[in-house]
């Protein structure tokens, strides 16, 4: 796992190396470099194949050791040189930059050079020792006619023979309908070979007329099992059942291997079972429950007893789940310990963490960073060791988390793995060569109060205290390798930016809260991905060399933040291509930004959060209108105006028609006649309206007024008091939300022919509206769709806030 981490860390490194410093990448430089990426890959590839091996436990660790200290090594001195590069260090040296890095990397590729060898030497003596045991595990009965691997079988089961004989009796002796032999222990004892050894014995040839042999494995595909009992069946029956396996489904193969067992007296071996008796006790015990409330509360104590009585192979049932993970999801499972216990996580700050951490790679893939990000997370997610704490209305995960069993297990694997250093309330707090570091005490000492006691080839750290007065900021120029620093709690405040954090070059995450802008000094952090920043109070500036950081991707701003002109007068070189082309999300950004200079400087920005303050507004941009039409990809928009005396400055008609979600909260002073322009947004999924979003009561739609693609409508605090609308207006609308709508006379009672409505939610609202949410169930009912049946009770006795739920709910929702 550690090796698995270091050795796609330094590919990253290596490739990011050779895609932001093609000047430093000249002549012989190409070849070293190449040989280094050659190099890793080749480690990478065996750590790939040992994970899913069978090779012996001990020296696998001790391999991948090597590996991972050769990686580790290797990405110190890159990352160490191109520091010293950037900070003109390399005149101490005597030599130019391009020099001093080729010097530094023609050490690392001997060294690594002769670390492969050893590797080599390694991988192939495992290859040796274990390709007899893959040829015994082969199918059939020919092995006894090898007597090369006869003799190699004796040797094997030298020891076991007592175990055989013991297998052998109560193979043939007196048997119920079904009788189970368990053979059972750590790898390499020889398990396979002791079955083989009782599969081949003679009296139990002799003894039944059926004998099949299928192999598990960590890859289980009950096809592939069926197929091998049918090819073992066919040897000992007449009947040739081989005939048209393709073109049989697995159900069929199945029948076929059950009407060939039925009658006669057959052994089936089952090789390399990756089960525990407790997790069957848990699932069983779950198949046979009633769906009830009363039935799931039961199960719930349950299975809380037989946790607490079973905790140690509680936690190894989990660690199945873990250890048949692809090595690609294992860093991203366990980055989930480095955040306290039930901390709901965001989906795009766990992304961003995970892309700075170097978790992703996209080889041959057209995916985004981000993209491959999600399916990591999907991933996870499907297979239980993350769970989903918010989603989005259309299925889209906001923030997750973990359970507390399930981070009880990941800590463990974190400190046997070296993954991370993990500082909670109930660990002492010693210090480790590790690189991962997070410190979850909100209160009193932790290590990160002395950060010189910190290894300086740290990579990451995470702060979690209340209070950070007594921090040495000036501690924070020892890591110079740092990639993330990350200060998550909103109390924890630095009085001024600690202006050593910009000599950080190899930063790309920084999420940090101070009582100042940040200086103009951040240009220097040009790794820099994601920028999540604070002030206590007030708003925020940012510096006009910020457009030359080309490769933020995120800039999270708390409050309101300004950005400058782009090819302000501090940035002297008119020849430089201005502007950042990776921006992805921009949030809380103030409208006296928005410019079409600035527009065409985030072309590729998909979600954007405008905000409107009478503080930041200017005579001379009174009258003008915001115009969006060029943001072509911009996917979510949210409008926020703080102040009803400030004009609107935004044209809903320029909105680029890419927009899938919108929100406008505050008084804007749009007119719903304003509102119905939007059904010009083909694409618009999502529309929210908070806050006297539209001025006047009545919004009349027309018969031409049709919102093709919305889908989820929601109203919170506005005036509307007449709704005059029909089901062709919304012809595919599922989800409708309203909350404190309490002039609100009806929901336009046309709304129950629409098809495709799942739900309708009431929160606060006025009793018309409740009594036109009836009507609308009634209609859907004659019309044949009870998607909100029974639950009538949510009704009675509750004025100020109703639910209609799908058919469908979840426990949760019923509870809610």
């Amino acid at each position: 796992m550690a090796a698995y981490i270091a050795v796609i860390s330094l590919l990253q490194t290596l490739e990011q190396l050779q895609q932001s410093h093609p000047d430093l990448i000249q002549g012989q430089m190409v070849k070293t470099l190449e040989s280094l990426l050659v190099t890793a890959e080749y480690f990478q590839n065996v750590v790939e194949e040992t994970s899913k091996s069978r090779f012996d436990p001990e020296n696998i660790i001790s391999l991948e050791e090597k590996i991972r200290a050769s990686a580790r090594y290797t990405e110190d001195v890159v990352e160490l040189t191109i520091y010293q590069i950037m900070e003109d260090l390399s005149w101490i040296f005597g030599i130019t930059p391009t020099s001093l890095l080729h010097k530094n990397l023609l050490s690392v590729v001997e060294k690594l050079d002769t670390q492969k060898n050893e590797v080599m030497e390694i991988v192939s003596e495992f290859t040796t020792s274990t390709h007899d045991d893959q040829i015994l595990e082969s199918d059939g009965d020919s092995l006894i006619s090898n007597p090369t691997l006869q003799h190699l079988e004796d040797d094997i089961v030298h020891g076991l023979d007592d175990d055989l004989e013991i297998i052998v009796e109560r193979l043939t002796g007196q048997l119920s309908d079904l009788n189970i032999v368990t053979i059972s222990g750590m790898g390499g004892i020889g398990k396979t070979t002791l079955a083989r050894k009782a599969y081949d014995h003679l009296k139990l040839r002799y003894h039944f007329d059926i004998r099949v042999w299928v192999t598990i494995s960590k890859e289980y595909g009950r096809r592939n099992v069926l197929l091998q009992a049918l090819q073992c069946i066919s040897k000992h029956t007449n009947i040739d059942i081989k005939k048209d396996y393709d073109v049989k489904d697995d159900n069929e193969l199945a029948d076929l291997v059950q009407k060939s067992l039925k009658g006669p007296r057959y052994l089936v071996v089952v090789d390399d079972i990756w089960s525990t008796d407790v997790w069957d006790s848990i699932r069983g015990h779950l198949s046979k429950v009633s769906r009830t409330l009363g039935s799931w509360m039961d199960v719930a104590r349950t299975l809380g007893e037989i946790i607490s009585s079973h905790p140690d192979k509680c936690l190894g049932v989990l660690g199945l789940s873990y250890h048949h993970l692809p090595n690609h999801l294992k860093p991203c499972f366990l980055s989930m310990g480095g955040f306290p216990e039930d901390y709901q996580v965001e989906t795009w700050r766990l992304i961003q963490l995970w892309i700075a951490e170097g978790f992703i790679r996209r080889p041959g893939s057209d995916k985004s960073l981000s993209e491959v990000a999600e399916d990591y997370l999907e991933d996870l997610i499907s297979r239980n060791l993350i769970m989903v704490r918010k989603k989005r209305f259309n299925g889209e995960i906001k923030a997750c988390g973990m359970h507390d069993l399930l981070r009880e297990f990941c800590l463990t694997e974190v400190e046997l793995t070296k993954f991370m250093y993990v500082e909670t309330a109930k660990m002492v707090p010693t210090v480790s060569a590790q690189r991962h570091f997070s410190f979850q005490k909100k209160y009193g000492y932790t290590a990160i109060h002395r950060c010189d006691l910190l290894p300086s080839v740290a990579r990451s750290i995470y702060l979690f205290p209340k209070f950070l007065l007594r921090v040495n900021l000036e501690a924070f120029s020892h890591f110079k390798l740092l990639k993330v620093l990350a200060v998550f709690h909103g109390y924890a405040c630095f009085h001024s930016f600690p202006l050593v954090i910009t000599k950080l070059f190899h930063l790309r995450y920084l999420q940090i809260q101070c009582n100042d802008n940040p200086p103009a000094s951040i240009v220097e952090l040009q790794n820099l991905q994601t920028l999540i920043y604070g002030r206590e109070y007030g708003y925020t500036t940012l510096p006009e060399k910020i457009w030359m950081m080309k490769n933020l991707r995120c800039i999270q701003i708390r409050k309101a933040c300004s950005l400058p002109k782009p090819g302000g007068k501090s940035i002297l070189n008119k020849h430089l291509v201005i502007g950042m082309p990776n921006v992805e999300e921009l949030s809380n950004l103030s409208f006296t930004s928005y410019t079409n200079e600035i527009f065409s400087s985030i072309p590729n920005v998909t979600r954007l959060i405008i905000q409107i303050t009478p503080l930041l507004t200017t005579l001379d941009r009174a009258n003008r209108l915001i115009d969006m039409s060029s943001l072509t990809k911009l996917e979510a928009l949210k409008c926020v105006k703080l102040s009803w005396y400030v004009q609107t400055l935004i044209s809903i008609r320029s909105f680029p028609t890419s927009l899938k979600r919108l929100t406008l909260a505050g008084w804007h002073n749009f007119t719903w006649k304003d509102m119905s322009t939007l059904v010009m947004l083909p694409n618009l999924e999502e529309l929210k309206l908070k806050d006297h979003a539209a001025i006047l009561n009545v919004w009349r739609l027309n018969d031409e007024d049709k919102f093709q693609s919305l889908e989820f409508l929601l109203f919170c605090d506005i005036n509307l008091e007449h709704w005059e609308a029909s089901s062709d207006n919304f012809p595919n609308l599922k989800h409708l939300v309203l909350k404190k709508c309490k002039k609100l006379k009806e929901i336009p009672i046309d709304f129950g022919e629409i098809c495709s409505l799942e739900s309708i939610e009431l929160h606060n609202c006025s009793t018309l509206a409740e009594e036109s949410a009836r009507k609308i169930e009634k209609e859907q009912e004659d019309m044949g769709n009870n998607f909100l049946k029974g639950i009538d009770a949510y009704f009675e006795g509750q004025s100020d806030s109703i639910s209609l739920f799908e058919g469908r709910f979840s426990l949760k929702d019923r509870l809610g």
